[in-house]
């Protein structure tokens, strides 16, 4: 029976942030400015004949949660809603905060708990050496994976320290 060989050792490095990034607005400035500075230096490459972008967006979600309190500010319920957009969650909590059917469902009025709210939004990056690898940004971390040279995280710690709401 044949063994497996390890042929490379890809790796993960998280940065736990002290403070949660403030907001959704802020979490997309975060991510846009990624992809359209590239700061990490990554380069187009192809697949098959198709050219991808140094950075893509592999995947992201957003969630939002709604409180109902009644008179005494008691929580009487909650609501979580996931969207793969930020347009999709902007509208989705417009919807759920305005919905006066829900609201006399749930017996309290709704309240947006944005301490609560989850974002995250995984880029797909090309490092000039060849390597794809993964950045990830949640509300508490940022997150670097299947990556096997270290200088892909020596890079983007240089960029993380140089953003505020990274620290």
């Amino acid at each position: 029976m044949a063994d497996f060989v390890l042929k490379n050792n890809n790796k993960t490095a998280v940065r736990e942030l002290v403070v949660p990034i403030a907001d959704v607005n802020t979490f997309n400035t975060i991510v846009q400015e990624v992809i359209s500075t590239n700061p990490f230096g990554c380069t187009p490459y192809t697949v098959g004949e198709v050219t991808m972008d140094p950075v893509v967006k592999n995947r992201e979600n957003y969630t939002a949660k709604i409180i109902y309190e009644d008179e005494e500010a008691k929580n009487v319920g909650q609501i979580s809603a996931r969207s793969k957009t930020i347009a999709g969650f902007n509208a989705g909590i417009s919807e759920i905060l305005g919905n006066a059917a829900l609201t006399a469902a749930m017996g309290g009025d709704p309240v947006r708990d944005t301490d609560g709210e989850r974002y995250l939004c995984a880029l797909r990056c090309h490092d000039a050496g060849g390597e794809t690898y993964y950045v990830t940004f949640s509300r508490d971390q940022v997150r670097i994976s299947s990556y096997s040279d270290d200088a892909i995280v020596a890079t983007v710690e240089a960029w993380a320290d140089t953003v505020p709401s990274l620290a």
